[in-house]
């Protein structure tokens, strides 16, 4: 349970998302049994909601880990669609790698090694979606380049913003965590005052945010 929302909703909520497909389910196993975190079902099935209706060609990744949402969003978007991720952990790239390359999807994902604070002021493509997801105490920094890279009409989702809760009540907040906490707070209170860009915070999964950039 991510204290979100109350353990039966959530319950509930899961028990009616359909079983992904075999490659997808496999990762799955993976995460739960090696306790890597991946993005939570009710969360997945936006991202497949948001895609298929959207339909973007160009996907940006904040955070592959081992590739779980980049083939949610491969297998939702249209054949066309392409997609580059960002992992800074080698391991995580290795096993992002493999299990790309035993899905339909592998010539559709490519993979940029290395640290977002690096790899984001060098790239110099526009972007319809962007998915964030590394570093949660760095998302306002992520966010304002990304929202430059953000074609109009695009949108930036952000996962984990209410931080197990923690973001939404001080009650909650672990004294290591208080650091994230406040950055996070920061970040969501941007995300709904900027000029020319519209957000919604959603107590989903462990809290999603989405911006939409106006079309000017």
């Amino acid at each position: 349970m991510t204290n979100i929302n109350e353990e039966y909703i959530e319950d509930y909520i899961r028990s009616i998302i359909p079983t992904n497909k075999d490659y997808l389910v496999q990762i799955e196993q993976y995460a739960y049994e090696n306790h890597v975190p991946i993005i939570e079902p009710e969360v997945a099935q936006l991202i497949k909601v948001l895609l298929k209706n959207n339909k973007p060609k160009n996907i940006l990744e904040v955070g592959t880990a081992i590739g779980y949402s980049a083939l949610i969003m491969a297998e939702s978007a249209d054949k066309e669609a392409r997609i580059t991720t960002i992992e800074r952990r080698e391991d995580m790239v290795d096993i992002a790698n493999e299990n790309i390359a035993n899905s339909p999807f592998k010539d559709r994902i490519k993979i940029i090694k290395g640290d977002a604070q690096d790899i984001l002021p060098q790239l110099n493509e526009t972007y319809d979606f962007i998915f964030l997801d590394g570093a949660k105490g760095q998302y306002l920094e992520f966010f304002k380049y990304c929202s430059e890279y953000l074609k109009p009409g695009g949108l930036i989702m952000s996962d984990n913003v209410l931080f197990k809760g923690m973001v939404a009540t001080d009650d909650l907040v672990i004294r290591r965590k208080k650091t994230i906490v406040k950055r996070l707070r920061t970040f969501l209170q941007y995300i709904n005052n900027i000029d020319g860009y519209t957000s919604c915070v959603m107590p989903l999964g462990d809290g999603v945010a989405l911006t939409y950039k106006e079309d000017k």
